[in-house]
């Protein structure tokens, strides 16, 4: 649909829909250009502060996957007309306001509409050094992938949905969800990253995808090498599905030859549409070690699951 629409004109985009990328990218000076982004969705915890936390640190993730620092930000709403549910809608703003300070990103207004199924999110606008800017085209042959969350939280999210999930659980992908990727991020810039992207909705294959095809490249994953959300595989083996697996794994699964080995459960977890999911990396053979090292220390729960290839078919390969 993105590709009928009229190619851009102005030399100032940097980034546009072209290469499928996190956020666009408008240049303002020479060693100055904005990032700006848009996500929002439906609940997918119970708790409603819990829920603003997410949806900030959703959104937050887009500008930080380009290497930029978030500035400011609109809040989008869709909310019952239901004067008694008031309060929920507090307590999600107030959980989204609480994430966007800990960001250091001024919410400076937003848009509200009645809407029977609660939605929220931010518009967030943030700024970059255009020589800078961690784009997902880019990535090299011989580099290395690093992924900076664990996976999983679409499968554990529809076992809480089911009402299936243990506390335990739970709390590990809820703090997965809210934590920025802004460590990570500023990390990243200090070493030759060559291609970044937040795994999101599209799931890391999807993701893995839109990279591959917008750096020309081909990329190898060692499935063993990536790591779950406590107790996602036990969840997916049970049949706690989110319907966005099938429709990531419909719409991807073409390019992506699977090794025989590799079990029905795993499949569907590297197909699973993440929510506030970590940065994906390409960094150059020589470097990958010391940003590796860089981002433990940090406490980042960081994975180096695979290489950089020329392209070949098909274009990713899960071992």
């Amino acid at each position: 649909m993105l590709a009928k629409l009229p190619k851009q004109s102005d030399p100032n985009v940097l980034i546009g829909f072209d290469t499928a990328d996190d956020a666009g990218v408008y240049q303002l000076a020479p060693d100055l250009a904005l990032v700006q982004t848009v996500d929002f969705f439906t609940p997918i915890v119970d708790d409603p502060y819990t829920f603003g936390q997410i949806a900030a640190a959703n959104a937050l993730s887009d500008v930080y996957a380009m290497g930029g620092r978030p500035i400011s930000a609109l809040s989008i709403v869709g909310f019952p007309n239901k004067a008694e549910k008031l309060d929920i809608l507090e307590q999600i703003l107030q959980g989204g306001h609480a994430k966007m300070a800990e960001a250091n990103c001024a919410v400076i207004g937003g848009h509200s509409l009645g809407d029977e199924e609660i939605k929220f999110g931010y518009a967030v606008t943030g700024l970059v050094n255009p020589q800078r800017i961690l784009a997902n085209a880019g990535a090299r042959a011989g580099d290395h992938l690093l992924l900076t969350k664990r996976i999983g939280t679409g499968i554990v999210g529809t076992a809480i949905k089911n009402g299936r999930a243990s506390q335990a659980a739970i709390a590990a992908a809820v703090d997965s969800m809210c934590r920025l990727n802004r460590a990570a991020s500023e990390i990243a810039l200090r070493f030759e990253v060559h291609a970044a992207t937040d795994v999101t909705g599209f799931s890391l294959l999807g993701h893995a995808r839109e990279m591959a095809v917008a750096s020309h490249v081909s990329l190898v994953i060692h499935s063993p090498q990536v790591q779950f959300l406590p107790e996602a595989l036990d969840y997916a083996r049970a049949g706690h599905l989110p319907g966005g697996i099938k429709r990531n794994r419909d719409f991807i699964s073409g390019c992506v030859g699977m090794a025989d080995s590799i079990s029905e459960e795993v499949r569907h977890l590297l197909y699973d549409p993440q929510t506030s999911g970590g940065l994906l990396l390409a960094v150059a053979p020589d470097a990958a070690a010391a940003l590796l090292a860089a981002l433990q220390e940090q406490n980042i729960p960081v994975q180096e699951i695979g290489t950089v290839c020329e392209k070949t078919h098909p274009l990713i390969r899960v071992l």
